[in-house]
């Protein structure tokens, strides 16, 4: 008995959906900005370390983020041949994967405020794929298990063999570059737009920008030696 499968798909191919993320993104904007506003109005002098502050604890409440939704097609034929006869079958699975950020792992650490460029830096946790969700009704199945199928359970076992492969192969999709940059991208918007409307709001002239923590060096330059919560760790 001899098997083997063979897989086609591309990170390329995909479909992005950002609707339902713009929506979550703009119920964390809603929920976000009403908490620091309620922390500005008991402060007489808000400062950007007091702004930002606030919105960490708020976006910590919120937990996690899904700002980008992607939707990915595995392409997967397993054959199997015994006895001189054989038997293939091709297996056609979309699904679609959030990518998201764990909120509540962000800290006071994690915000730095220069003064002298007035640039409040944020570092985020790295962002992370859910499991392909399945469009069940979508999936097709074509192929036949011939005389082979006819005797023996081979077009099952294929049909098996190509679900488990088909979701692995979705996978491979998502962890891709392309479709991690452009969650990473979604995010960082997003992130950046939480931070800035409240320094807005406290009428306070601040750039903010937003990294995270797997993305190797920043290309900006900020000061980082002194996060919001005042400790100096490079001294550490």
């Amino acid at each position: 008995m001899a098997g083997e499968q063979v897989r086609s798909g591309d990170a390329a191919n995909f479909l992005v959906k950002v609707g339902g993320g713009l929506a979550l993104v703009t119920l964390f904007l809603l929920g976000g900005l009403w908490f620091v506003s309620a922390y500005i109005k008991a402060k007489v002098d808000p400062s950007p370390v007091t702004v930002a502050s606030a919105s960490v604890q708020g976006l910590r409440e919120q937990n996690k983020l899904s700002a980008f939704q992607a939707s990915f097609i595995a392409v997967v034929s397993s054959k199997q041949s015994r006895l001189g006869l054989s038997s293939e079958r091709t297996l056609i699975m979309p699904g679609t994967v959030d990518y998201s950020v764990d909120l509540s792992r962000l800290t006071r650490r994690d915000v730095v405020w220069d003064a002298k460029t007035r640039t409040l830096g944020v570092t985020l946790p790295p962002v992370g794929a859910s499991p392909p969700r399945i469009d069940l009704g979508a999936v097709k199945e074509f192929g036949s298990a011939g005389i082979l199928g006819t005797f023996t359970d081979a077009g099952k076992q294929l049909d098996d063999l190509n679900r488990v492969a088909a979701q692995k192969e979705l996978t491979r999709q998502a962890l891709q570059p392309t479709p991690v940059r452009l969650a990473r991208d979604a995010t960082r918007r997003a992130v950046e737009q939480m931070f800035a409307l409240p320094l807005k709001v406290a009428g306070l002239d601040a750039v903010v920008r937003v990294r995270f923590a797997d993305e190797g060096a920043r290309d900006e330059v900020w000061d980082t030696s002194v996060p919001i919560d005042g400790v100096d760790y490079s001294k550490r």
